[in-house]
């Protein structure tokens, strides 16, 4: 053992968070002797500790690159001095998980919480990607609370088919719709699936997984200009050489999340999910971010923002870009210039610099087919609007960059679906009563529901009158859709149908009434009428016996309180 290391009061590397045997220092005596079994000198023992979250996973297509990232990331430990140590947590691929990812999100935030604080290090490196996991990882290390940087994977590149430039997973959204149109045939959409998807990374388009990766930059937590870069770029690698460095640097200066996500740097975080036209993921996953740190998050205030801030990206699937357009049209630092007079430029980031200080550097080159200008934007408005009324008291979600402006002002009789097994079962009958002009509604898919809030509000046009040439309806629903999706979607209506919520008491042929303008969504029923459903309708908790189905089952908030779990919010900040 070094000399000090017994008498330290502010203990480092390997002498932190000690194993409890009763006696300190037979605890670090002991500790040492296990890491010498690794070949470890005591040179370096004496080093301060980076740790690696590594989230590898042959269930998850979006990290193939993370061992390579972490190589890159010791590299840049090792430079500085330090000692970096991989650790792994669970990993959430999008796809693979059943019944949805969101589920799991959760346990993947207290697994990266509890391996932060059990297990030595000055400071952590997170690596992800994948939809859930950097909302995950974030949400962990705000409870852990130790210096943390995160580093995204990247989004993977565009392929090719028959001339068309493609990515997941807006252009396979529109191709499906095609195929079950019948626009194209088996043997089209057998060539487009191996097309899609040709390289490692996130969607290739601002979805959910892009969308996190930009806000973590806009919150401080990444180093500048690394949120865009492509996964198979080599930016990509020296983004995480230069991660890892950075990583010994926030810890000496003590940067830790609960000084980096704050009430200011949440705010310039929603304006940047409006202008980018982003996901509506975000605003769950932001929300359960910054509950972390006991910044709450009103809808309210999300439509104050909204009316002041435009969409300045021109990306899929509300624009035509991908994001390795982003990335060499100026990516977040062009976005956050434009921006400049609307955010707070005080607030600190992993670096020790401020945002405003970040700022002034040169901006380059900078490409305004991609990212307009504050006095030349796509739309004058976010991409987001909360809606309110009796169909929903404590609020929905619609991303109107990504609707029909014609379907902004209706009303429709609704054609109601009762859960995604009944979805499933009729959308397609030719005996189901529907017109285009109607709304459809899906019961029973909010948090609390067996299906666990999954991304099934992008409910598929039915196919008579996708045939017939209906590209967009009306679509209502408790639960969310992917960021890549698009349409004139309400999600996240709260409260949810499992927990009483008026959604749940709509009926074939009732009138719905949507108003952007007003930013209100209204079932036109009576009190009374709604009342006496009330009393008549059986609600259907999800029931699970045992496991992390049914803590989820137990503890998972509405979506307005991110569907978080109560018992690891932090209380809210005065």
């Amino acid at each position: 053992m070094s000399n000090d290391e017994t008498s330290n009061e502010d203990p480092k590397g390997f002498a932190r968070g000690l194993t409890n045997y009763g006696d300190k220092d037979f605890s670090l005596y002991l500790r040492r002797s296990f890491a010498k079994s690794m070949g470890y000198s005591n040179e370096t023992l004496d080093r301060p500790i980076v740790g690696i979250v590594n989230t590898a996973s042959g269930y998850n297509n979006c990290h193939r690159g993370v061992p390579e990232l972490v190589e890159a990331v010791k590299r840049g430990v090792l430079l500085r001095g330090g000692l970096p140590i991989e650790f792994p947590t669970i990993s959430l691929g999008e796809v693979f998980l059943n019944p949805t990812s969101l589920m799991f999100r959760n346990l993947m935030s207290m697994d990266t919480e509890e391996m932060i604080r059990a297990q030595p290090m000055d400071a952590v490196v997170l690596i992800g990607g994948c939809d859930k996991t950097v909302p995950a990882q974030l949400m962990g290390a705000a409870s852990a609370n130790l210096p943390t940087i995160q580093l995204v994977v990247g989004p993977m590149m565009t392929g090719r088919y028959e001339g068309e430039r493609l990515g997941a997973c807006t252009d396979c959204r529109r191709f499906w719709a095609d195929y079950r149109a019948g626009r194209v045939d088996t043997a089209q959409i057998n060539a487009i699936e191996g097309n899609l998807a040709t390289t490692i990374g996130t969607c290739a388009v601002m979805g959910t997984a892009s969308t996190m990766a930009c806000i973590a930059e806009t919150l401080g937590m990444t180093l500048p200009g690394t949120a865009a870069i492509p996964a198979v770029h080599a930016d990509r690698l020296r983004a995480a050489e230069a991660t890892g460095a950075q990583a010994l640097e926030t810890a000496r200066l003590g940067l830790t999340p609960s000084k980096l996500i704050t009430e200011k740097s949440v705010e310039n975080a929603l304006r940047v999910l409006l202008a980018l036209g982003g996901s509506t993921n975000g605003i769950l996953h932001l929300t359960a971010i910054a509950g972390r740190c006991g910044v709450a998050i009103t809808l309210n205030r999300l439509n104050e923002l909204s009316d002041t801030t435009p969409v300045l990206v021109n990306l899929k699937p509300t624009g035509v870009g991908y994001m390795e357009d982003f990335n060499t049209a100026g990516a977040m630092g062009t976005l956050l210039r434009e921006l400049q007079s609307l955010l707070h430029l005080d607030c600190p980031t992993v670096t020790g610099e401020t945002l405003g200080e970040r700022l002034q550097a040169a901006p380059g080159f900078v490409d305004r087919t991609i990212i307009r200008s504050r006095e030349e934007p796509f739309e004058d408005v976010g991409g987001l609007v909360a809606l309110f009324g009796n169909l929903a008291p404590d609020g929905a979600i619609l991303k109107r960059s990504a609707a029909d402006p014609t379907l902004f002002e209706s009303t429709g009789r609704a054609v109601v679906f009762t859960s995604l097994e009944d979805l499933a079962e009729r959308i397609d009958s030719d005996d189901l009563d529907v017109k285009a002009d109607d709304v459809l509604v899906l019961q029973n898919a909010g948090p609390k529901s067996p299906s666990g809030m999954p991304e099934a509000g992008y409910i598929p046009i039915p196919k008579k009158l996708a045939q017939a040439g209906v590209k967009d309806m009306v679509r209502i629903s408790d639960c969310r859709m992917s960021g890549t999706a698009f349409g004139t979607i309400v999600l996240h209506v709260t409260p949810e149908t499992t927990v009483g919520g008026p959604i749940g008491l709509v009926q074939n042929g009732d009138e719905i009434r949507l108003s952007i303008s007003n930013k209100s969504l209204d079932l036109l029923v009576d009190d009374q009428e709604l009342e006496r459903r009330r009393r008549t309708t059986p609600l259907k908790p999800a029931t699970p016996a045992r496991g992390y189905a049914k803590l989820y089952a137990d503890h998972v908030t509405q979506a307005g309180q991110g569907a978080d779990f109560d018992f690891l919010m932090a209380p809210t900040k005065a």
